[in-house]
């Protein structure tokens, strides 16, 4: 199982980035995603997750500011980041889970995200 995270880097404040997480080596469309976040000393946290329906939920702390969508054609989940703050710096990670009938729970290597003032 491989969880591939790419389109982390600096960016200024206000500014956008796309996340996108590839997926392989496991059934994609009936695996929840997320995205985390974690920064130095403190836990990691939710930022978004979308389930195998498409059901999205988000951290009050990104709610309208950020996006998470999913391709299962693509078996890639994005998370579309607009108006970054500086505490939105952070190492992002992918998370797959499934929750019934032989659960897994799977993450990837982590991309780092980083907004200048």
């Amino acid at each position: 199982v491989q969880l591939v995270e790419s389109g982390g880097g600096l960016v200024q404040t206000g500014g956008s980035l796309r996340l996108s997480c590839v997926a392989s080596g496991i059934l994609f469309s009936v695996t929840d995603m997320g995205w985390y976040r974690q920064t130095p000393g403190k836990q990691r946290e939710l930022v978004a997750h979308i389930t195998s329906s498409e059901r999205s939920n988000y951290a009050d702390s990104v709610k309208g500011r950020f996006t998470i969508s999913r391709d299962n054609a693509k078996k890639t989940v994005y998370l579309q980041m607009n108006s970054l703050k500086p505490e939105d710096t952070a190492v992002y990670y992918c998370n797959a889970e499934r929750t019934s009938f032989r659960p897994y729970d799977y993450w990837g290597q982590g991309t780092q995200v980083t907004v200048s003032s």
